[in-house]
């Protein structure tokens, strides 16, 4: 199995146990109306820590 395969189905399971569970609450941390961004980041656990921390301070913030 792909990794963006696993990643997508991991997204979508999730974001509709989140929508059913706290549907209301959950709706003002919607990006254009989906829970997750479109993208992912995977890296080895010898990733440097400064390059996963670069990576998450810039991911798009809802409005």
């Amino acid at each position: 199995m792909a990794l963006s395969v696993l990643v997508n189905s991991l997204k979508g399971v999730s974001a509709r146990l989140l929508r059913k569970e706290f549907g209301p609450h959950v709706r003002q941390y919607l990006w254009g109306g989906h829970l997750w961004s479109p993208s992912y980041f995977a890296a080895s656990c010898g990733a440097p820590l400064s390059i996963v921390k670069e990576y998450i301070e810039n991911q798009k913030r809802p409005d």
